[in-house]
């Protein structure tokens, strides 16, 4: 298991398995947790991993404003709230000073709000209110941007979830269900930089669609000339780098020295790969 906090001044813990990262929701959802801030790169199921564990949580997504989080966080008093998605929320003034009070490490928290009085009438919600609501914040990234954004970070614990590409690819095995596609991502990780299980499904669709599923994926990962030498070397067609050379050659991609300096440069990517698998 690692753990261990950034030195850099990204704030919190690294997490790299989804074991891990799931322990920490669940500290959370036993009550150990007053906010938990869960930050990583898209596609690694950050939302889906929560919700198994808080399904009944009040769930606010996308573009949310400070505004509509107040009139949620009254509707939903006294619950779990969790704010998904929500990138952009920490550089609204109105939302950071309505989190710096929703997050407070008291048991039981004033909330309130002094504008669009009219607006909270209508809907009959005061304009102030107490509430034992505990908060999750899921993001791609977050950063402090004063001190304010601080405070609220200072409130809780902030996790990173920085898995490898084999972590991730184990965790896709358990709904992805077309073997060839699962395989191939299983001979290919080391060529990853940064694993998403979006991957799988996109390829899966250009499957389906009848596209040349490999060669599309090795050009999101690799430089055009690379992503040929990578496709002639995982094609069963060709047996012999004399074989790959010429068909390299036919194709386009530059002549035998070209091959073999971007087969090289494949190697060492794939290299450093395994590298960072075993770190």
């Amino acid at each position: 298991m690692k753990r261990e906090i950034t030195t850099s001044k990204e704030p919190g813990f690294v997490v790299s398995t989804y074991g891990e990262m799931t322990r920490f929701v669940e500290a959370f959802a036993e009550g150990h947790l007053n906010l938990l801030i869960v930050l990583g790169e898209p596609g690694l199921a950050k939302s889906q991993t929560v919700r198994r564990v808080m399904a009944d949580a009040c769930w606010i997504e996308g573009n949310a404003t400070a505004f509509g989080v107040y009139t949620q966080a009254w509707n939903h008093r006294d619950q779990v709230i969790v704010l998904d998605d929500v990138d952009s929320l920490y550089s609204d003034r109105n939302a950071v000073r309505l989190l710096k009070t929703l997050c407070q490490t008291d048991p039981v928290k004033r909330v309130s709000w002094q504008t669009a009085s009219a607006a909270l009438d209508k809907q009959g919600i005061p304009r102030a209110f107490e509430t034992t609501s505990r908060v999750v914040i899921i993001a791609n990234e977050w950063k402090t941007l004063d001190k304010n954004v601080a405070a609220v970070q200072d409130r809780g614990h902030v996790v990173r979830f920085q898995p490898s590409a084999s972590e991730v690819h184990q965790q896709v095995r358990s709904w992805f269900d077309d073997d060839e596609i699962y395989d191939w991502f299983g001979r290919h990780l080391s060529l990853v930089i940064n694993p998403s299980m979006r991957q799988y499904v996109r390829a899966s669709e250009l499957k389906a669609a009848g596209l040349d599923w490999r060669s599309m994926l090795l050009q999101e990962t690799l430089p055009a000339t690379t992503s040929l030498v990578a496709k002639l070397k995982s094609d069963v067609r060709w047996s012999t780098e004399s074989e790959r050379v010429q068909e390299f050659v036919r194709l386009g991609g530059g002549c035998r020295a070209t091959y073999f300096n971007h087969a090289k440069r494949l190697r060492s990517r794939m290299n450093a790969g395994v590298s960072r698998e075993n770190a």
